[in-house]
């Protein structure tokens, strides 16, 4: 049988965002294996669920820190014995680590037993706008292993011409093909507006008529940078807005401190990782996306699917699918007090609000999750 051995640095981003890819593979008849840090999930993890589909799971001590030097030279020979041991053929590697390790542990095989690699980006950290210290460590490391890779999979414009600029600048490489898909893609039926779920939602978390809710979902760490909506928040001194964000990480119990310093702790709610992303999206009134670097960013995409008008910072990812003004909002500064402005703004504007909402909608459908299934299908279709 056909063996893939999927890599990934997080533990639960397979069952998270790749799951759609699973199901492509079975269908052509590949045996699944998945090697990563089942330590540290962050997303929601369900192992016995993953071996009841049939997936064979690789505990790899796998950090996400390239600083790390000793687990992750122990984790490229652990890698390195999985691919012996069940001959594996094709690896598909994700995350920056991921990635690295995996392209390693390829590059130590014999050229007969080599397997096709596979890498997606899900956003370079090397990148217009970048600190110069991310392009001196992770630009060279990555044109180097791109000569070890058969293809690389982007998900937004800037890193598919970076990435295609490898193919013209190496000599000899493996490198042949480079794609560009829409994310990992969104079910966008799954999101539609849903105005007796909003009701209940609402009723759920005590938001009064008169309340103007924002979320956001995404983890809690200093990318995601939710303190500057909370500092936006006690800027504002309008007791009428309420903020909440869905998702864990190492940042909640600062954050929860900061809330409470500023005095807009009874404003912001912390709801933790929830499974029902959908349903919660449906009770707010906008959704605030302030990440200072993204690839793409499917938790914007799922909340334009939903139909939510949008405040979100100006990076790499939301130029794939943010017009300031139409869709929303585009918070140029990324700073507490632009974001103040634009909550107040876009509080302020419920006819603007609807007609942002239709606008999200119809851009969504360019990210839906036919369209990645078919390109990752020519992608899948290419491996010998």
């Amino acid at each position: 049988m056909k063996k893939i051995l999927i890599i990934t640095t997080i533990g639960g981003f397979l069952p998270q965002f790749e799951m759609n890819d699973v199901k492509l593979l079975m269908e052509q008849g590949y045996e699944i294996h998945y090697a990563t840090n089942f330590t540290n999930p962050v997303y929601e993890l369900n192992l016995k669920e993953l071996e009841e589909m049939g997936i064979r799971l690789h505990p790899v001590d796998i950090q996400k820190s390239p600083l790390h030097i000793r687990q992750n030279i122990r984790a490229l020979r652990e890698l390195c014995a999985i691919i012996k041991t069940e001959e594996i053929r094709v690896l598909h590697c994700h995350n920056p680590m991921g990635g690295v390790l995996g392209r390693l542990a390829a590059m130590t095989m014999q050229a007969a037993v080599r397997p096709y690699v596979i890498y997606t980006a899900h956003g370079f950290h090397f990148y217009k706008g970048a600190p110069l210290l991310n392009w001196l460590l992770f630009y060279p490391a990555e044109f180097f292993l791109a000569g070890y890779t058969d293809c690389i999979v982007t998900i937004n414009r800037e890193d598919h011409v970076r990435a295609r600029s490898f193919l013209r600048r190496r000599r000899i490489h493996r490198l042949k093909k480079v794609y560009r898909i829409p994310g990992v893609g969104v079910c966008t039926s799954r999101f539609a507006p849903d105005e007796k779920v909003r009701r209940q939602v609402r009723k759920e978390l005590e938001l009064g008529e008169n309340i103007f809710y924002i979320l956001s979902v995404g983890e809690l760490n200093h990318n995601k940078n939710h303190e500057a909506v909370i500092r936006a928040l006690a800027r504002l001194r309008d007791p009428d807005i309420f903020y909440g964000i869905c998702g864990k990480g190492y940042r909640r119990e600062y954050l929860e401190g900061l809330a409470r310093k500023l005095g807009v702790a009874r404003q912001v709610r912390f709801f933790g990782f929830r499974n029902d992303i959908p349903r919660m999206l449906q009770g707010a009134d906008c959704f605030v996306f302030p990440s200072k670097r993204e690839g793409l960013g499917i938790a914007a995409l799922e909340a334009m699917a939903a139909g939510l008008p949008m405040i979100t910072s100006d990076c790499r990812g939301t130029r794939e699918y943010m017009e300031d003004g139409i869709t929303g909002y585009v918070c140029h500064s990324n700073s507490p007090e632009e974001y103040g402005e634009l909550i107040r703004q876009m509080k302020e504007e419920p006819d603007r609000r609807r007609e942002m909402s239709i606008f999200c909608r119809s851009r969504a459908r360019e990210f839906d999750l036919e369209r990645t299934d078919g390109i990752m299908r020519q992608v899948y279709g290419e491996m010998k």
